[in-house]
């Protein structure tokens, strides 16, 4: 198979760990910690995990461990969305369990959860995980989305782990993904399995992450893809001085992702979905916010910018979102007589007797586009898919329509010709940044001395991220500890909280202090793309969220 001339060159990179992990295996102590409590409904969810609830946190230190040394049988699972770095979970998983026991045994469940309920796995070897070293994607074993949820997926579940006699299984997701996690190790305690169950932290927008776990993992080689994809656009924005670009980035729940990269990339307008619903904006208020930019810039014959969009900020806007909220309900109470309907017309009248008011008003002035788009195929828990939601088309119309309104009272004599993207695959499957190439081979590498020290039921976890790789502080979280009720299709269930932005917090108010100047004058940063080969502070550099976090 023929490969890049990069591919083949990162191969041969060797990942940093910290101290903790460095050396001899049987020189990697564990030290517990107190008990733990959950971040919230400490009642219930004692109650729902009565083996595996308050863990005390876990950390390595240098010392003599023998345990380190037995003979394992692993499983490995790829959960959820893509995100750079997986590929180097499963090495430094890998390596770690061959350098405590060359007999010991990684397997890797195919498609995702789906691989281990039918036992669908192959076996990891050297030469095969030597393929994957230090690549973006999930195409080592593929990932999947279904939920082990049911009965007999659980039975399923545990059948799958005696057959292959598993010491572990390893989960590599995000919040749902380690809920599920979490659930299966109280499973197979409660059931008398001996097999342990570990999570790695996955996502590239970036909310999973608390005190114990400050970021996870591809969040920083997502970012940078994308604010050099933005950089870019920047520079032929104020090179040809003639378009606004209209950028929607993923991030459906939260907003990081277009945080870190307005930090990165200083554009002229970016919304930040927490924001938005703090305030409680209107679509109509957001319009005229980027109306005010756009006139303002003019008068400077400036008659071009960049605006960053959050995936998810159509349902953060409060009218918008109750109207989502309305036509979930209502497509899934009436999804026998509105399958019947298929022209768009008649959906839209079946709809207006249905809606209430406000919401019937709002769906009737949006562009057909996008409500045909908000009325697409659900997701697998009924709600609207926003990636699928042109929110830059919607809000480039609304603008359009706004300046010609102005242009008419005397207002605004520029002009404005706008182009919208939308950046998110193109950041899922990149090649992991050193940081994460670094960072995810720890967690990989910390999975297996979690599991060879005999715990179950926690999340891998590595600190002091800003520090050079060997001071990273490594360990295990309790997934338990992460976790509160929350109200899922109609009853209360357990689930890690996801970590929104925080709009107090020192990455919000760096943004906050800048954007007004950002929105009238062109001060565009280009970050350019990913560095491996140079000094630490081109290639080995934290996000910006991540430095101002443990400055603040």
């Amino acid at each position: 198979m023929e490969i890049s001339a990069l591919q083949k060159v990162r191969y041969t990179y060797q990942p940093k760990l910290p101290a903790s992990l460095s050396g001899e295996v049987s020189d990697i102590a564990l030290e517990l910690g107190a008990p733990t409590e959950s971040v919230a409904d400490q009642g219930d969810l004692k109650t729902l995990f009565k083996r595996t609830y308050g863990k005390p946190l876990a950390a390595f230190v240098k010392g003599k461990n023998d345990r380190l040394g037995r003979l394992l049988k692993v499983g490995v699972i790829l959960s959820g969305g893509q995100a750079p770095g997986g590929h180097n979970v499963i090495a430094g998983l890998y390596d770690g369990l061959k350098k405590g026991n060359r007999g010991s045994t990684l397997y890797g469940f195919l498609g995702g959860p789906i691989g281990l309920i039918e036992n669908k796995t192959v076996e990891i070897t050297d030469s095969f995980i030597d393929r994957y070293r230090n690549t973006g994607g999930f195409d080592i074993i593929g990932s999947g989305r279904t939920k082990i949820e049911s009965p007999e997926q659980f039975a399923a579940s545990l059948e799958t782990a005696k057959k292959l006699n598993l010491d572990a299984v390893v989960i590599i997701g995000g919040d749902d993904s380690n809920t599920n996690a979490a659930l299966l190790a109280e499973y197979f305690l409660e059931q008398g399995s001996s097999t342990q169950v570990i999570g790695c932290p996955k996502t590239i927008d970036g909310d999973l992450k608390n005190e114990h776990i400050e970021t996870s993992f591809g969040f920083d080689t997502a970012v940078k893809t994308y604010s050099e994809l933005i950089g870019n656009i920047e520079r032929d924005a104020n090179s040809a001085k003639k378009y606004w670009h209209f950028i929607k980035l993923m991030g459906r729940s939260a907003s990081h992702i277009a945080l870190e990269c307005a930090l990165q990339t200083h554009p002229n307008i970016c919304f930040i979905s927490e924001e938005v619903l703090e305030k409680k904006l209107s679509l109509d208020q957001i319009v005229d916010q980027i109306c005010a930019s756009v006139v303002k810039r003019a008068a400077n014959k400036e008659n071009f910018g960049v605006i960053l969009i959050p995936e998810g900020l159509v349902e953060f806007i409060p009218e918008v979102g109750k109207l989502i909220g309305e036509l979930n309900n209502l497509l899934a109470l009436h999804a026998g007589e509105f399958g019947k309907i298929s022209l768009f017309s008649d959906q839209v009248s079946l709809l207006g007797e249905k809606l209430s008011p406000s919401s019937a008003e709002l769906f009737m002035r949006l562009p057909q586009d996008i409500a045909r788009q908000l009325l697409m195929d659900r997701d697998p828990h009924g709600n609207v898919q926003v990636s699928r939601i042109e929110t830059e088309k919607l809000l480039i119309g609304l603008t359009e329509k706004k300046l010609k309104e102005l242009k008419a009272a005397g207002t605004y004599s520029g002009s404005f010709s706008a182009m919208g993207h939308f950046f998110g695959f193109e950041g899922r499957c990149a090649f992991p940044s050193n940081f994460d190439a670094d960072y995810c081979y720890s967690l990989g590498f910390g999975a297996f001395v979690l599991i060879a020290s005999g715990l179950t039921g926690y999340l891998s976890s590595i600190k002091n991220l800003v520090a050079p790789a060997s001071q990273w502080i490594a360990g295990g979280v309790p997934l338990t500890m992460m976790m509160n009720m929350e109200q899922r299709h109609g009853s209360k269930k357990p689930v890690i909280k996801k970590a929104l932005v925080d709009l107090e917090g020192a990455p919000f108010k760096a943004f906050a202090a800048e954007r007004d100047a950002w929105a009238l004058t062109t001060g565009y940063l280009f970050p350019g793309a990913i560095q491996y080969y140079g000094p630490p502070e081109i290639c080995d550099e934290p996000t910006r969220t991540l430095k101002l976090e443990h400055q603040g």
